[in-house]
């Protein structure tokens, strides 16, 4: 297991990790706490589907997003392991972030980089070390090839992972099909 957030193995103190959840794929060459993870230590987190938040005034709608084909997807992913003082293993991940596709731009400024299924094997190949090779990698996925709806706030809170998280919003039964454009 793997947690969210990544510790870099030089760090201090674990809770480092809760300000690198994300690496942004403009700079991530350049941070220290994911430079070392780029050259040797990239990874897949696998998923079906994510969540983002659409800013309404103070209002934030939340949103699945998905591939239209239903598949599951690999995130380009970073991971490090860090070794406590006592002695204690954690392995630590974070995802990378990069400029939102037509889809996102109506819902956030940044979405996850997924990888598509023909170069996910360069992202895991351990001879590519040049960055500007990996970073031709971190691009928005195609927009024509996702699709977005409207979730319930159940979403909100970790303590909500059921189904009911999946289900698209409705409303005295009528689908909330947001057109996300407006």
């Amino acid at each position: 297991m793997f947690r969210w957030g990544l510790i870099p193995f030089w760090a201090k103190d674990p809770s480092i990790g809760n300000k690198l959840i994300n690496a942004r794929a403009e700079t991530v060459e350049e941070k220290p706490s994911f430079k070392h993870s780029l050259q040797r230590k990239r990874c897949l987190i696998v998923a079906d589907g994510f969540y983002e938040w659409k800013k309404e005034g103070t209002a934030k709608r939340p949103y699945r997003l998905t591939l239209k084909n239903k598949e599951l997807f690999g995130f380009a992913g970073l991971w490090d392991t860090w070794k406590s003082p006592a002695g204690d293993i954690v392995n630590s991940c974070s995802i990378i972030t990069t400029t939102p596709n037509d889809l996102m731009v109506p819902i956030h400024n940044r979405m996850p980089v997924i990888l598509p299924r023909e170069v996910e094997h360069m992202w895991l190949d351990q001879c590519i070390v040049e960055s500007g090779i990996l970073k031709s990698l971190l691009v928005p996925y195609p927009a024509d090839q996702m699709m977005a709806y409207e979730v319930s706030t159940l979403v909100n809170s970790p303590k909500n992972n059921g189904p009911e998280c999946l289900a698209e919003f409705e409303v005295n039964g009528l689908s909330l099909q947001a057109d996300l454009h407006q």
